[in-house]
């Protein structure tokens, strides 16, 4: 069997040299007082050393926050301060909004910005500033070989796409569970020993986080893209045979936009599993991903809270268009009405769960009460609605956030999205409530039009009209280049939704 090894862009380490830098880097952050149960910040782009940091973490028992490199002014400074962080290792590019926002005596740790992360997002030379500690410096470090403590997982801060991201504190995985609890997760994620996979999603965000570090530990090759892009996607998987990946549904949308003769160009026949998870997954997107791979799609529902609830395979989603599954191993889900009382299958209403034994539970930092009020009869909600089939299959019909009540009618966004990708030359859309004088909300459709097609605000309406309920037809629709997505898949609805109810709260 070849050896493992760890590969981004042109860089390539061995696993052996990967696990030994981090223990160097383990020895860099004791040297510099970040202790067992310690917080220090991420921030950075994917590259090698993003992973290194995170084994290193483990090492030590401290605990990394990965914080999302989009974030500038106050959502930074929010994070700094509420993680609590002693150091951060930020990549040079991003030293200027780190330095506006950064706490008086926060120890900052400079990382020099790899080529391929400079290629990936054009940046230019980055020439390191000389004004910090170099994280490079660390590789003399001496390797840390104590035994590792039990430590909780990374605090990732959720997205913020609906107000003001919150740090999720986990416990730590108690001993006597954790190799079960490893063994689960390694299942959900379709990870095996030895093999390949290829991580195409952010490391800041909780899932492929969790998954680079089980990847590592269960000594398989992993390959890294600095930055999604839907032809390298395939190149990369044709080229070092990748055996699994776990991506988001707007990957796949992206890959199926690839022209058919792209497409086909690449050997793909190494995947056998192909996981999703992050956001929700049109059902005729699913179903074209399972066409053009075989039967290798596999799904589940979670969060960066609660881990995984459910799972379904690509058999499941062909035969229930839009499941997101059942739910897994001892796990269960409830579906409950606004007075916390259990609805019958078939009935949408909030989703409640409980997680599988072993999975740790968590709170917020600094705000506990939050997390309370999440729980009724040790079952957690995410805020989502959804319902149970006859089954036991659930189907998520939207986020609360997100749902629109106009003229005392539920209206689910989500629906409407689904129906648009639909209409050709729609790349992506996002569908939210703006202010109504008469209906208290109505709905805005934003569309974003492939560069290659021509749409009008009437073809979009007379396309929900033919296929939905008069009262799904959004009454304002803007043709748009992009839209604000997080990179994890998730839309950034609030930035697309604030100009219209601030133009309300300005004329009150």
């Amino acid at each position: 069997m070849s050896e493992s090894f760890v590969s981004c862009g042109s860089t390539q380490r061995s696993l052996a040299a990967v696990k030994d830098r981090a223990a160097r880097f383990a020895t860099g952050l004791r040297e510099r007082g970040v202790a067992r149960g310690d917080r220090f910040a991420i921030y950075m782009r994917n590259e090698i050393s993003f992973l290194e940091l995170n084994l290193a973490a483990g090492l030590i028992g401290a605990v990394p926050v990965p914080i999302n490199w989009h974030w500038t002014g106050s959502d930074l400074a929010h994070v700094l301060r509420n993680s609590e962080v002693s150091l951060v290792v930020a990549h040079t590019d991003l030293l200027p909004p780190l330095r506006a926002q950064a706490p008086e005596k926060l120890m900052i740790v400079e990382a020099e910005v790899p080529a391929e992360v400079r290629e990936a997002y054009r940046l230019g030379e980055q020439p390191l500033t000389g004004e910090f500690p170099v994280l490079s410096d660390w590789e003399r470090c001496d390797p840390w070989n104590e035994a590792a403590p039990p430590a909780p997982m990374s605090v990732i801060y959720t997205s913020g796409t609906t107000g003001q991201a919150k740090g999720v504190l986990r416990d730590p995985i108690a001993p006597e569970v954790l190799p079960t609890t490893l063994g689960n997760v390694a299942d959900l994620y379709h990870l095996r020993p030895g093999e390949t996979t290829l991580i195409p999603a952010p490391l800041y965000h909780s899932a492929p986080n969790v998954y680079s570090n089980f990847a590592a530990a269960l000594g398989m090759t992993i390959i890294i893209m600095p930055r999604f892009d839907a032809e390298r996607f395939l190149e990369l998987v044709s080229r070092h045979q990748v055996d699994t990946v776990h991506a988001v549904p707007t990957m796949f949308s992206r890959l199926l936009q690839l022209p058919q003769a792209v497409r086909e160009g690449y050997d793909v026949s190494s995947l056998h599993s192909v996981v999703h998870a992050g956001a929700p997954c049109p059902p005729a997107v699913k179903t074209a991903m399972i066409e053009w791979l075989g039967p290798i799609v596999h799904e589940y529902y979670g969060g960066s809270e609660i881990g995984a609830w459910t799972a379904c395979d690509s058999f499941e989603a062909l035969e229930r268009p839009g499941t997101v599954g059942r739910p897994i191993l001892d796990a269960d889900i409830r579906i409950l009405d606004g007075q916390g009382a259990q609805l019958p299958a078939g009935a949408d209403g909030v989703v409640y769960g409980k997680t599988f034994s072993g999975w740790p539970d968590f709170t917020y930092i600094g705000d506990d009460e939050k997390r309370r009020r999440m729980e009724v009869d040790g079952y957690l909600t995410l805020g989502d609605i959804g319902h149970l089939d006859e089954d036991g299959y659930l189907y998520l019909s939207d986020r609360m956030n997100d749902m629109v009540v106009s003229g005392g009618v539920n209206i689910y966004p989500a629906e409407i999205e689904a129906c648009l990708l639909d209409l050709d030359g729609v790349v992506d859309s996002a569908v939210f409530g703006i202010p109504d004088s008469d209906l208290g909300e109505a709905l805005a459709a934003h569309v974003q039009v492939a560069p290659d097609r021509r749409l009008d605000a009437a073809a979009v309406r007379d396309h929900v009209r033919g296929r939905l309920a008069g009262y799904k037809v959004p009454r304002e629709v803007v043709l748009v280049d992009d839209l604000p997505r997080e990179d994890t898949g998730k839309l950034f609805k609030r930035k697309l939704k604030a100009p219209y109810w601030a133009a309300t709260e300005v004329s009150s």
